[in-house]
């Protein structure tokens, strides 16, 4: 049956599908809650999905380069249960999203996945070329994959695998954008090993969370729907990315799904990877 919109929208119901006990079009905390905060000047509060992924995979990676001051405290937060409305995340970050992180000796709050790729590349000088060439290229890749990645997750996600209902209208449009992407993707590693160039950066840390899950299958259960298959480019970066062991660690953490040994639902040292594989 056709849907009229009223003059003026209210917030009567709730949306339904997954997810719909924590949305509102309010912000704000919802409750007293401070974060915890460990040993390691780096505190991150976060949970693996693809946002939260780019985040402890670019510690991994800073951390297997030697870079001792990037060692994390990564504290779980379950979006599904709602912490993220608690006073102390709020404090940290007002939208209310995940991931967060704190460097509790610059005294500084980082909130937005990108930000926070950005602030770590350039904090550490890693993964960000200084040349200014090379350097813009990487902000382009970094900006497509922010800009894209909604219309992946909020659209095509939502509506394909969360949604109360499948509606055909929604899941063509959004399938035609997820697939439009994926070609935008194609064409650009066809003539280049990485993202931005010949060089692994945040580009690649960001983007890889996402269409990388999706074209090796890991993402919405819809791999075969959208012919992932047919994107070789994207799979041959996608395969190189995943066989890196700072990005395989960077995916246990804060996992909350999966299979249990690849399951680390926080991260206060490294030694915590070697007691994982001992379970």
């Amino acid at each position: 049956m056709p849907y009229t919109p009223p003059e003026v929208w209210t917030w009567d119901a709730e949306s339904g599908g997954h997810f719909a006990n924590i949305n509102r079009p309010i912000a704000g905390a919802t409750h007293d809650k401070e974060l915890p905060i460990g040993r390691h000047p780096l505190q991150l509060y976060s949970q693996g999905t693809p946002n939260g992924v780019k985040v402890t995979v670019m510690l991994e990676e800073l951390l297997a380069l030697g870079h001792t001051g990037a060692e994390y405290d990564a504290w779980m937060i379950k979006i599904g249960d709602g912490p993220q409305f608690g006073s102390g995340f709020v404090g940290v970050n007002p939208n209310s999203k995940i991931p967060a992180l704190v460097d509790t000796e610059a005294g500084v709050n980082i909130f937005e996945s990108g930000s926070i790729l950005l602030y770590l590349a350039e904090k550490f000088g890693e993964f960000l070329p200084t040349d200014i060439a090379q350097r813009t290229e990487t902000m382009n890749w970094l900006f497509w994959l922010h800009g894209s990645a909604p219309y992946l997750g909020g659209g095509f996600g939502h509506f394909y695998a969360y949604a109360p209902e499948k509606f055909e209208y929604a899941i063509n449009r959004f399938s035609m954008e997820a697939k439009r992407q994926l070609d935008v993707l194609d064409r650009n590693l066809a003539e280049r090993q990485f993202m931005a160039g010949d060089h692994y950066s945040i580009a690649d840390i960001a983007t890889a969370p996402w269409y990388g899950a999706l074209v090796k299958g890991l993402l919405y259960n819809a791999a075969t729907f959208l012919d992932v298959s047919s994107y070789k480019n994207v799979n041959r970066w996608a395969d190189e990315v995943y066989a890196r062991q700072a990005f395989q660690r960077g995916r246990m953490v804060n996992r909350t799904h999966g299979l249990e040994a690849e399951r680390l639902e926080e991260r206060h040292s490294a030694s915590d990877f070697d007691r994982l594989s001992q379970n």
